[in-house]
């Protein structure tokens, strides 16, 4: 398996580090490096490859998702104030699912509903029941900001794991090779070229997979972060109108 993984690479940097040597009349390939590499160094390429396979499609489909959510979230907001009534909003709101206004709206327009019944049960508009409507209204709208924001949030902690722990990893699998050199020259009591080139050869190749595996992981998640607190934003925002229209609606407030 590691084999697969590793010949888009080997592609990449073979014509680098496969230069015939006129000297020592030596050839060195990567692939020939990490098929000779140890045990443990073949394990960890193939975390580091897994991990950068994984992340890359964290990112696509976050991107994705993200895509969807701004063009429904958009879409929602122009319907929302365009709409002469809260109850035709919500009998559309299934044509937004892709975005997250629609969920808060939801949570908020069945808050309302509860506290409507609730009422009406009880035959009162005290200032009580009032004021406890709008407390109940605000603690549903925030719940559902909550949670939708955690969903934005889902699967980025893979991106950070990875981005923040990929370059040791690398760099275990290098301390691995500067070993395996070391052992190399003791057993074979020289210091030539074709004893140390596979485990530096190794090595090397095992700090840019990690350093392959980070740096897209990093810069993924610090841009999804930011667009989520961009998220964030908006979803507070038409909370607080939602709960603006609600009280000068249903509660009376001017």
């Amino acid at each position: 398996m590691i084999i697969q993984f590793l010949k888009f690479f080997v592609f990449l940097s073979h014509s680098s580090f496969a230069a015939p040597s006129a000297k020592i009349g030596v050839k060195a390939g990567v692939l020939d490096a990490v098929l000779a590499a140890s045990l443990p160094v073949q394990l960890l390429l193939l975390i580091l490859l897994g991990c950068s396979v994984i992340s890359w499609a964290i990112i696509y489909s976050k991107f994705k998702q993200f895509q969807n959510m701004q063009n429904s979230n958009q879409a929602f907001s122009d319907f929302f104030w365009k709409a002469k009534a809260l109850e035709n909003v919500h009998n559309k709101i299934n044509d937004y699912s892709d975005g997250n206004l629609s969920k808060v709206f939801n949570a908020g327009y069945v808050e309302l509903q509860r506290i409507a019944d609730s009422s009406l049960a009880k035959n009162s508009d005290s200032e009580n029941m009032k004021l406890s409507g709008i407390d109940n209204l605000e603690r549903a709208l925030q719940k559902s900001i909550g949670t939708e924001v955690s969903h934005a949030e889902a699967r980025l902690n893979f991106l950070a794991t990875t981005g923040s722990t990929a370059p040791f990893v690398g760099l275990l699998g290098t301390v691995i090779g500067i070993m395996s050199s070391f052992s190399n020259i003791a057993n074979s009591g020289s210091a030539s070229l074709a004893v140390v080139a596979p485990g530096i050869a190794e090595a090397l190749f095992s700090t840019a997979v990690g350093l392959f595996a980070a740096i897209p992981a990093v810069v993924a998640y610090n841009y999804f972060i930011g667009r989520i607190r961009k998220i964030e934003i908006d979803l507070n925002n038409f909370g607080s109108d939602f709960l603006n229209v609600a009280k000068r609606n249903f509660f009376g407030d001017k």
